[in-house]
């Protein structure tokens, strides 16, 4: 029996809607992406079965919202009222507006198995998904509460290495995957963000804070709820009015605003 065989077969015997679904069992068994009572997003749902696995993974606390531009089967009695649906195209604004809308806010786990409509042509459809791959991070930057987690699927090839980067900034720890479910002939990877960094200040944000430390460029440091605030021209012991000018995901630039 082939692997694709015995994934088939035992989505079947199991009641999931896709063999897809042990893609998501297995990188949360390794990552521990979902936890229970988590507000989770699906990208790409149909036709459900990374949905049936996140509803069981947050369990009857949490909440799973997927969204395709293919209609997604109502679900039985045995996942309650823990999933809802949102029909429509990921690319349209207008979508994504109700995604925010039906998630009520920030959540806590949000991820995209979608993949383009296959032309044959690997370097084109490789493009393509990788314009999903963004869409959907983007998605995520959106959504996510600090600390949530990430997981998309892309094609390996041109500008994937790009993409990480992009998520390195962004997650406090970073990595590429193939779940053994992926097909051997598939050049399917996962890109997982663990732990979305934000910053608990604003640019053009105006307050008053303590310089605690020296960098080593010679600037003052000072902490806001743990995130880290470079200030030129300050002193340790210092407590200094200042301009946040520049944020990053753990560590900002701030100008001295009094004498």
């Amino acid at each position: 029996m082939t692997r694709k065989d015995d994934y088939y077969n035992r989505a079947k015997q199991q009641g999931y809607r896709s063999r897809a679904a042990y893609k998501l069992r297995q990188l949360d068994d390794a990552e521990h992406l979902i936890s229970g009572g988590d507000t989770v997003v699906d990208l790409g749902a149909a036709p459900g079965g990374w949905l049936q696995v996140a509803a069981e993974r947050v369990g009857p606390q949490g909440r799973v919202v997927g969204v395709d531009f293919q209609r997604i089967r109502e679900f039985d009695e045995s996942y309650g009222d823990r999933i809802e649906t949102v029909r429509g195209d990921m690319t349209n604004e207008r979508t994504r507006e109700r995604v925010t809308d039906t998630a009520g806010g920030s959540v806590d786990v949000v991820v995209s198995d979608m993949a383009p409509n296959m032309s044959g042509e690997y370097s084109l459809d490789q493009a393509r998904s990788l314009h999903l791959a963004r869409l959907a991070f983007e998605t995520a930057l959106e959504l996510l509460a600090t600390g949530g987690n990430f997981a998309v699927k892309v094609f390996d090839g041109p500008d994937v290495d790009a993409l990480r980067a992009d998520l390195e900034d962004e997650f406090d720890h970073v990595l590429a995957t193939s779940p053994k479910a992926s097909r051997d002939e598939s050049s399917e990877i996962y890109l997982l963000g663990i732990g979305r960094l934000t910053a608990p200040v604003e640019e053009g944000e105006e307050l008053e804070v303590e310089i605690l430390d020296t960098g080593t460029e010679g600037d003052g440091i000072a902490s806001v709820e743990g995130y880290r605030l470079f200030v030129p021209d300050t002193e340790v012991g210092e407590t200094v009015t200042v301009r946040i000018e520049d944020v990053k995901p753990n560590f900002g630039f701030a100008t001295r605003l009094d004498p």
